[in-house]
């Protein structure tokens, strides 16, 4: 909690660092440099529960999402299976993330009720380390099947640095096939169109209603910068929180930050925490 209002870091990996590849773990040493990796890991690379869950909380974190990810060909494989144990440590503390890539499960759809069932509040795809167009219509049933259920989809929308990466793929316009084509289903932009497609991400969030941006990977005192063509506080009532940690300083200063931008009470709260609360229904 920060200036009295409750915190949620709805983008976190917290993976085991032997199932990684070289580069996720120096894109995590070179951005995250304040991170206490050594109190937190274990000597085998695993995080300790109750180190990490004191971490979070001295970042005045009430609640972060941890994310997994199956990505063989840039970052390595983040099984789900590793969260479990973080959550089952103080489930009120910690949610977690689905993922599937359509290129290693099969069917989708299957996997994708498999990880719901552990807890998952949501599904997030990573077209641009999976190397698949998020408008793939492979991936269609899993959108009909999450537009039925109420499951909200999170995209990576955003370059990224990774050997591995397809960055063509988080090109927002292949996501505005999937918001036209099933227009009951949430769509969070993670990232918000990091590289070249703020203007596209930040579009495509005012005009759909079941749009939502999430703010990870992004300095917040950047964002009046990024988003300079709209009006900022109308755009950020739609925004998320989220961290991408472990490539931050760490949670406290990026809220501390967006605190510094002007923004009114009333938005800082609907990013800091409604707005995760109402697309993966964390008050249910």
């Amino acid at each position: 909690m920060l200036e009295g209002i409750p915190l949620i870091d709805a983008h976190v990996h917290a993976a085991r660092l032997p199932t990684l590849k070289l580069s996720w773990k120096e894109w995590a040493q070179k951005f995250g440099k304040d991170v206490p990796f050594s109190k937190i890991y274990d000597e085998e690379g695993t995080l300790i529960p109750e180190q990490f869950d004191a971490y979070m909380a001295s970042e005045g974190v009430d609640l972060a999402v941890l994310f997994c990810e199956y990505s063989p060909r840039s970052t390595g494989i983040q099984p789900v299976e590793d969260l479990l144990p973080i959550v089952e440590y103080n489930p009120s503390r910690f949610k977690i993330m689905a993922n599937i890539n359509p290129h290693l499960h099969y069917p989708p759809v299957a996997e994708v009720r498999r990880q719901l069932d552990l807890g998952a509040v949501g599904l997030k795809l990573h077209p641009v380390h999976g190397s698949f167009a998020p408008n793939d219509r492979m991936l269609y049933p899993v959108y009909a099947f999450c537009e039925s259920e109420g499951v909200s989809v999170v995209f990576h929308c955003g370059t990224s640095v990774f050997p591995g990466a397809t960055n063509r793929y988080a090109n927002p316009e292949l996501i505005e096939d999937v918001a036209r084509d099933f227009p009951d289903l949430t769509i969070i932009l993670a990232h918000g169109g990091r590289g070249w497609w703020y203007d596209a991400a930040a579009f495509m969030t005012l005009m759909r209603e079941n749009v939502w941006i999430e703010i990870s990977g992004l300095p917040p005192r950047k964002l009046p910068e990024y988003y300079k063509n709209y009006d900022l506080e109308r755009l950020a009532k739609k925004m998320i929180f989220g961290t991408d940690w472990p490539g931050v300083p760490g949670p406290r200063a990026n809220a501390t930050a967006l605190l510094d931008l002007g923004l009114s009470r009333e938005t800082i709260e609907l990013i800091f925490h409604r707005n995760a609360r109402r697309v993966y229904r964390l008050d249910g």
